[in-house]
């Protein structure tokens, strides 16, 4: 993860293709709704925490380091860590939860590889669903702008964040992305992750739903050696199933590999580029929308 790889330490993005600074958003610091925290099942904002002692029902990883040296002679010293690694990133999160509650969102944070089909689940369901409900994205890509250009022409008001070397978006980023939408006309806020089944799993971004996105070329075996991102999501979309049996895939296998990792996950079989399967996914956002409002 980007805990221990050292890939979490951002130094510089940009928003359609403007340079960004760390710590310039209103959203950033914005104190964290109490009413948001107990709804998470937190009693604290993520703060040093010296006893330590609490559960994280949400979903996402957290990585906690707990050091004491014991103090021998003159030469030691007792030094206790207990700082969440993406302790800066949760709470921003939970500031992100708070403010997109406030404004009627519901946010979905759509995981997955590259080329398992993101962008063309988002646009197909712009284009199909987006008379029905209004739909903001926000977009992570290393380097282009090219999926934020697809989306706006699909009809959604969309922004690019470009993480440069960066595998993942966080919190941050999401924060500075949504002031640059008209939030209050919309519905539905989409976040296209970065194309990454690693460290994307590792950074709740304040979303309601996290969406896990398998292609049927991936193979059948992909939840079970990336169980992370499916076990925290609340929905698995299985994509290309229009190519499935030319790509050999099966079927039962992938069902059964993922009911083993993700037992909790709706599971959505889709086509994006036919449309089959896809109702039955909007009926599952306009569902989840309808029990938020």
């Amino acid at each position: 993860m980007c805990q221990d790889c050292g890939c979490g330490e951002v130094k510089g993005f940009a928003l359609d293709g403007v340079p960004s600074r760390r710590g310039a958003s209103r959203l950033v610091g914005l104190p964290v709704p109490a009413a948001a925290l107990r709804e998470q099942g937190h009693g604290h904002s993520h703060e040093v925490d010296r006893d330590h002692d609490h559960d994280h029902p949400h979903g996402h990883g957290h990585g906690h380091f707990h050091a004491q040296a014991e103090a021998q002679g003159d030469e030691r010293r007792t030094v206790a860590v207990h700082e969440a690694v993406l302790a800066r990133n949760d709470r921003q999160a939970e500031r992100n939860r708070g403010y997109f509650k406030a404004k009627g969102l519901l946010v979905v944070n759509v995981l997955s590889s590259p080329g398992s089909g993101k962008t063309a689940l988002i646009e197909r369901t712009l284009r199909d669903f987006g008379d029905r409900v209004r739909v903001g994205v926000i977009v992570g890509d290393l380097q282009t702008d090219h999926d934020a250009r697809r989306l706006r022409e699909a009809g959604a008001p969309a922004v690019q964040v470009t993480t440069g070397d960066v595998c993942h978006l966080d919190a941050e980023m999401v924060a500075r992305a949504a002031e640059r939408l008209d939030l209050d006309a919309l519905d539905l806020l989409v976040i296209e992750n970065v194309g990454n089944l690693v460290c994307p799993a590792a950074y709740d971004l304040g979303e309601d739903l996290r969406v896990a996105l398998l292609s049927v070329t991936e193979g059948e075996d992909k939840p079970l050696k990336y169980p992370l991102v499916f076990r925290t999501a609340q929905v698995v979309v299985i994509n290309k199933v229009d190519i499935a049996d030319a790509a050999g895939f099966d079927r039962e296998r992938a069902l059964e590999n993922l009911r083993r990792v993700a037992p909790g996950a709706t599971l959505i079989e889709v086509s994006a580029r036919t449309g089959q399967g896809m109702e039955q996914w909007y009926g599952y956002l306009e569902g989840q929308r309808s029990a938020r409002s």
